[in-house]
């Protein structure tokens, strides 16, 4: 069985290339050639984004599979329609949990759950993509199937809500520096963190599975913490004590000039989610989470520490933490 990764060098694709590979998948990537790519693995060197020349570097070619990790808008599936329909048994298009519906009218995520998101193009250029991937499936039987991760991480940075340009690495600091670190709301609404290793498991399962095809999944594990108890994990990782902030989020969100976050927070994190993820485990029956999210958590943050590479300073977000904590602070004064 054949399979193409469109990309397939990022924090979630390259633990499912893995895989594929390790289950005797035949895995070609498409990319650019800018990252380094597994040793002996074929690779087409060719922009997508320039179709003339895409359509000559397949020419000839079919795939079982083909999984589209770097498409965003409706020109890049409009683009891609032309160019696989007819030339693959199943197109596996990655959207985002974040598509669903925000604020949420219910905590419990299915994909029956509306698409609809004011507060990040980001989502909705996804939303708009699977709208038509999904009537191309309709007027020409086009292979879709669609799958929305929600946050995924490979382990190399400890996830956060509130982080600037550079990852998360500052926030960390903030806490080894015995700073104040900013977590949105009370920290009590409900987070997912799913790892990329588990993540595979599910979407390998879905490869060249017939009963995805015009479906949506979303893959994540079944677990869920609190923002305050993902922090207090970090900073217990660190050895240190966790002096929390929480802040508004719409607050935030109207300050956050460091950083967008009116899309990450009020269109995603800021929202309790819990998914229901038996409709994923009904076609991959052996699709089971095994790294918890504290685990999870941990060995990032040890990962980080050990590795000097990893440690991007952030002085603009440090800064911008710090007129948030004194904006607080001010407040306080004030009463």
């Amino acid at each position: 069985m054949k399979a193409l990764f469109i990309g397939g060098t990022g924090t979630i694709s390259s633990d499912v290339v893995a895989l594929a590979q390790q289950r005797g998948w035949d895995v070609t990537l498409l990319n650019r050639g800018t990252k380094p790519v597994p040793e002996g693995m074929d690779t087409i060197v060719v922009d997508i984004h320039n179709e003339e020349a895409a359509a000559k570097a397949l020419e000839g070619k079919y795939y079982d599979v083909v999984a589209q990790y770097t498409a965003f808008t409706v020109a890049d599936v409009e683009r891609d329609i032309r160019l696989f329909n007819g030339k693959t048994g199943q197109y596996i298009f990655i959207s985002s949990a974040s598509a669903y519906q925000k604020p949420p009218t219910d905590y419990r995520i299915t994909e029956s759950t509306p698409l609809a998101n004011p507060y990040w193009e980001y989502s909705r250029n996804k939303i708009a993509a699977e709208e038509v991937l999904m009537a191309a499936a309709r007027a020409t039987n086009f292979p879709v199937t669609i799958v929305r991760p929600s946050h995924t991480y490979n382990g190399t940075q400890p996830p956060v809500a509130v982080h600037g340009e550079n990852g998360s690495w500052q926030v960390l600091q903030r806490i080894l520096a015995g700073k104040p670190v900013i977590i949105p709301g009370d920290g009590t609404s409900l987070w997912t963190l799913t790892h990329a290793s588990d993540f595979a498991k599910g979407f390998v399962g879905l490869m060249g599975n017939p009963h995805a095809i015009c479906h949506a999944f979303h893959i994540t594990t079944d677990e869920r913490m609190s923002w305050n108890q993902i922090y207090q994990t970090i900073a217990g990782a660190l050895g240190k004590p966790l002096h929390a902030l929480h802040v508004a989020s719409d607050f935030l969100a109207r300050h956050g000039t460091c950083y967008e976050l009116e899309g990450n927070l009020l269109g995603d994190k800021a929202n309790t989610v819990v998914f229901d993820n038996s409709k994923v485990k009904r076609l991959v029956p052996d699709f089971v989470c095994t790294v918890s999210m504290a685990a999870g958590l941990r060995k990032a943050v040890h990962y980080m520490l050990s590795h000097k590479e990893a440690q991007v300073p952030d002085e603009a977000f440090d800064k911008w933490c710090d007129r948030i904590v004194e904006a607080m602070a001010a407040a306080d004064r004030a009463f």
